[in-house]
């Protein structure tokens, strides 16, 4: 009896593996020969595109078989913020290297035209570019990758939902090289299940890690309760399922070094090891350093006492702390000091829709609350001009944010020679106001004291950290930023098989 049951429960286990193995292998299959039908759906709209384009150029490169289609995945492109800056600076240096390519930017602003999302790019971030080599593709379900869709599970689902926009993107149009610049890692395998290893090399920026080792070890692992212990095994889970996306990715960029040793930590050995192809470059995003340095000399004329804050209305970026640490340094200030009268916190960002308006709102009520509504400013959706004047006439530059991955908004402060006031972590901490360039802080008496101490330098003092602070800006100049991307650009471009056609 006891041999009859274990061959029973043998039997059943083959059975059960067989199942699991056989769904694996119709799944692959079943996604491999949707790739197929999509590449050849795709064929027909990009020869539209590139006769287009022959017909502006009077043909030449664009003929099928010699133009490169570089597909943008960013599906919040209208947005203005550092990562938008990211993806225009890289079109602008692809285009420049590559008179063939085709720029494909897969957005979801429906609601903005090609000629509305052109211009901002021009005058938010003053990037030129040819806009005949750039085609905008409009992907549906962007609402899955909402946060705010999520009240739970909100990193599993919302990396699913990346999925059917991927899918969107490529029923419209599929590229040669995919290359995600806003952090949607389960495009990379969904990418290589519809397209096999070979067909479309992919590229991704990484902006900040879907999860990274901070969360993992904020955790207790001691005497946790239930939840927390349930918590831990979630981002557990899915820390494994983003080191599995991680293996997808042929080419891998991080924005700074705190990005790049989470990433090593995070992803495959075979992705990041300087063995892969680049391993893990280190490119920090494009800024306008020549621009702000050209327009803003260091000179010994006085500034105003103005703490500028760069920063999207997002919660993460913690600009009520800002309003709380101004409110508690300005109180602390003596009724004869010359700061009483003139010093101001001045709040700069994008609003990008009614979630962000809303925050706004609630940020003008604090500063009322806390008695410095007159000190406080709010400067809205300013065009490149309008923050080229706040840069120049302020003092210090602050940022507020945890585990900022980088921060251009404190490379701009630096370039202008504002004295730096970050957050004592991440990118601005350890590659951008390094020891000489300002002050580190993390609660609002420590962002109190670091206002006071860099309203308060000597003149000879504060003249020196800003030459020191524009001279440290060239490290993050568009040109740089360029170089690094087109090295990328060049191990995809080799990625790629010779094109023809695939069915």
């Amino acid at each position: 009896m006891p041999h009859t049951t274990q061959s029973i429960l043998t039997l059943l286990f083959l059975i059960i593996l067989f199942a699991l193995t056989s769904s694996y292998y119709l799944i692959t299959v079943g996604l491999r020969l949707l790739g197929w039908y999509l590449l050849r759906q795709s064929e027909t709209r990009r020869e539209i595109i590139l006769q287009e384009l022959a017909e502006k150029h009077g043909g030449g490169i664009y003929v099928k078989g010699q133009a490169i289609i570089v597909g943008f995945f960013h599906p919040f492109c209208h947005a203005g913020g550092g990562g938008e800056r990211v993806l225009w600076a890289a079109i602008r240096a692809t285009q420049n290297k590559y008179p063939s390519a085709v720029c494909v930017v897969y957005t979801g602003d429906h609601e903005v035209d090609r000629y509305a999302m052109l211009k901002r790019v021009q005058d938010r971030f003053s990037i030129p570019l040819d806009s005949t080599r750039i085609v905008f593709i409009y992907v549906s379900h962007r609402r899955l990758v909402s946060p705010q869709l999520y009240p739970h599970f909100t990193l599993l689902l919302q990396s699913f939902g990346s999925i059917p926009l991927a899918y969107s993107a490529f029923s419209l149009l599929v590229p040669d090289i995919f290359i995600d610049t806003m952090g949607y890692p389960f495009t990379y395998p969904f990418t290589k299940l519809l397209f096999g290893h070979k067909r479309v090399p992919v590229g991704a920026y990484v902006h900040y890690p879907t999860i990274s080792t901070d969360m993992l070890n904020s955790l207790p692992s001691e005497n946790a309760s239930t939840k927390m212990k349930v918590k831990k095994q979630y981002w557990q889970m899915f820390a494994l399922m983003y080191r599995t996306c991680g293996s997808s990715v042929d080419v891998v960029m991080a924005n700074s070094s705190w990005t790049a040793r989470h990433i090593r930590s995070l992803w495959p050995k075979e992705t990041t090891s300087d063995a892969a192809p680049g391993g893990v470059k280190i490119v920090f995003p494009p800024c306008s350093v020549s621009e702000i340095t050209s327009a803003i000399p260091i000179t010994n004329h006085p500034r105003q006492p103005y703490l500028l804050s760069i920063a999207q209305f997002r919660p993460e970026k913690r600009i009520d702390l800002l309003i709380r640490s101004f409110a508690h340094f300005y109180k602390s200030l003596p009724a004869s000091s010359p700061l009483k009268a003139k010093s101001r916190l001045v709040l700069l960002g994008s609003v990008r829709d009614d979630d962000d308006a809303k925050r706004v709102y609630e940020l003008r009520l604090l500063a009322h609350e806390l008695g410095v509504k007159e000190q406080v400013e709010f400067v809205l959706n300013a065009p490149w001009k309008a923050v080229l004047g706040w840069l120049g006439k302020s003092w210090v530059g602050v940022n507020a944010m945890w585990n900022e991955h980088f921060g251009i908004g404190v490379v701009e402060y630096l370039a202008a020679g504002l004295v730096g006031v970050v957050h004592d972590s991440g990118g601005p901490k350890e590659d951008i106001v390094v020891e000489g360039l300002g002050y580190h802080a993390t609660d609002i008496p420590s962002f109190a004291s670091a206002f006071q101490k860099a309203l308060s330098l000597s003149p000879k003092d504060v003249l020196a950290l800003r030459k020191r602070a524009q001279a440290s800006s060239a490290r993050f100049s568009e040109e740089v930023f360029a170089k690094g991307w087109l090295e990328a650009m060049e191990d995809l471009v080799d990625l790629m098989p010779p094109r023809k056609k695939f069915f």
